[in-house]
This record gives C-alpha cells, structure tokens and sequence, in this order.
C-alpha cells in the first residue's frame, strides 16, 4: 500500500482548504452584499433631494443633491476619458471645502471664470490621485464630488453617474479561487503519482 507523505499532504490541504474557503467567502458573503449595495446605488436617483454631504458616504452615491458655492476656491482640470476633461470648483463652506464638477470640455487649455451660486446634480466620487498599489494600502474614503445637472456656460454636459462604473468582480474572485485549488490539488496529485511510480521502480528487483 502507498502512503501519502504526511507533512507535504497536510500542506497542500490546508492550502486548497484555504482556497476553497477564500472562494465560498467571496461567492456567498461579498457577492450578495456588492449586489445590494449596487441595488441600493440604482434606486439613489429616485430618492428625495438631499443637502451635498461634506464627508465620504458611499451609500449617497448618485443620489440628487443641491448646494452652494460662493465663491469658488480654485477650479481645476482633470481628466474624463472620452469626455476630454473636467472643470472641477472647490468651494469653501463652513465645515471646510466642497468639490463641484461644472461640466466637461474637450479643450485642454480651457478656463473658467465662475462666480459661484447654487447648484444641483448627483453625488458622485470626486478625482483619486491614489494609484491602484496605493488604494490597497490606504483605505481613506474618496471624496464627494457634485455632478451638475446643467453645465456652466461654455461646457459640455456632465455624463449621468451610473452604476455601470462600479465594478463587481466578486463571481469572478470566486471562480479563480476555486480553480487555484483545484490545479493545486491536481499537481500535487500528479507529484504523488509519480514520486510512488517512482519507489516502485527502485524497489522492484533487477
């Protein structure tokens, strides 16, 4: 009878056990919350106006917002994809500052006077400067940013925040996971096989 190796065998188990349950985890616990939060998200248009909120709430995003911004700080550019660039405002407000996203424009010299006054539009996230590496460091929430429903003079229209932005990799972790034990287990298999192919071969008798 061939006997496993023990301590390679309790390795490799626990390692595809911890895979497995990596898996489950993201299959039975992140999925059906990400689902939620992205239901939740969804349904934000259709809410009540709400005053812009001064600090991170990502259960806000989208959500229909008013307020005001006298005068504007500075207004900067930032890149919006196939938009070209985006004017974003800051705005002083008791609690501290406020960013308002005036519109879009495919002119990367364009300016902007503004004097400020009210404004409405959605909750959306305002411009990370954090890389990818540094985001899974540093867990700070993203800023608030409005989205202006109507464009200052001179802009294009700010694109409709949307869910489609958001995404939801979650299945996706799910199946990798799963799929690393089972190829872990396969390989180790396979050593197996062939390191006791191996000890039959040097012990049978020549």
């Amino acid at each position: 009878m061939k006997r496993l190796p023990i301590v390679p065998t309790l390795i490799v188990g626990l390692a595809v056990a911890a895979m497995i349950a990596l898996g489950l985890w993201q299959l039975l616990d992140r999925l059906p919350k990400k689902e939620a939060y992205l239901a939740q998200l969804a349904a934000n248009p259709a809410r009540p106006v709400i005053a812009f909120p001064l600090f991170p709430d990502d259960s806000l995003l989208f959500r229909r917002t008013v307020a005001d911004c006298h005068p504007p700080v500075a207004i900067r550019r930032a890149g919006a994809g196939a938009a070209g660039f985006r004017l974003i405002a800051t705005c002083s407000v008791p609690q501290g500052s406020m960013q308002v996203q005036l519109g879009t424009t495919h002119d990367p010299r364009a300016v902007s006077d503004w004097p400020g006054g009210r404004v409405t539009g959605y909750v959306s996230h305002a411009p990370d400067s954090r890389s990818l590496l540094q985001s899974a460091f540093d867990h700070r929430p993203q800023d608030m940013l409005l989205v202006t429903d109507s464009p200052i003079p001179g802009l294009d229209a700010n694109p409709r925040p949307g869910i489609s932005g958001i995404p939801n990799n979650h299945l996706a972790y799910a199946v990798q996971w799963f799929l690393f034990a089972a190829i872990a287990a396969i390989i180790y298999a396979l050593a197996v096989i062939r390191r006791n192919r191996m000890v039959v071969v040097s012990n049978t008798p020549r």
